[in-house]
């Protein structure tokens, strides 16, 4: 079984987020285990995706048109521009129903010690969309780790000479969090960006 298509599928498992070796072979032996009810579905819509989903060439979110249902609804706010790193960020914010702009998905944070840099990002797409203009705000939606802000600053920076407003998303105490249980450093930005 060293190098069967068994070994394949438990190495390719393990690749995938969260998943170690143990993990991805507890997987594939319980895919085994229910082959038409489980593998073979699996199998087809994994299959399906790869070949039928894209990349919004505006945004960088995932659909079946390009662009996507979110770029293409004229009923959403043209001038805004919420920045996430990931498609998964976009979905979170989607989630709650609360904005009604548009995005700009980057496709990861900048990051000096896993060799992420301004190229590797989708950051000059996303200038050329400020500098085309009817871009009144830009909200950086990223996370509260540095890589997360030195992202937003680098961003920031590059749109200083853009006749755009940049805000960011308040950082702090959680709806329903106890502040016994936060760090300090929650706490801290809870405090200065009190209002």
């Amino acid at each position: 079984m060293k190098d069967g298509p068994l070994q394949h599928l438990i190495q390719s498992l393990s690749r995938l987020p969260g998943l170690g070796n143990r993990s991805a072979r507890r997987i594939a032996l319980h895919l085994l285990s229910n082959r038409q009810g489980l593998m073979v579905p699996l199998a087809q819509s994994i299959l399906r995706v790869a070949e039928e989903i894209k990349s919004c060439a505006i945004c960088g979110n995932l659909d079946m048109i390009d662009p996507c249902h979110i770029c293409a609804d004229v009923k959403r706010t043209q001038g805004q521009i919420c920045v996430v790193a990931q498609v998964s960020d976009l979905w979170a914010i989607e989630r709650t129903s609360a904005y009604k702009g548009r995005y700009h998905v980057l496709g990861g944070l900048l990051s000096a010690l896993d060799g992420i840099g301004p190229e590797q990002l989708n950051i000059a797409t996303l200038l050329e969309r400020a500098q085309q203009g009817g871009v009144d705000e830009v909200i950086l939606a990223l996370s509260a780790t540095v890589d997360g802000q030195s992202t937003a600053h680098y961003i920031a920076d590059h749109l200083a000479g853009y006749d755009v407003e940049i805000t960011h998303l308040a950082h702090g105490v959680p709806v329903g969090g106890e502040l016994d249980y936060l760090d300090d450093g929650t706490i801290t930005t809870a405090l200065r960006s009190r209002k």
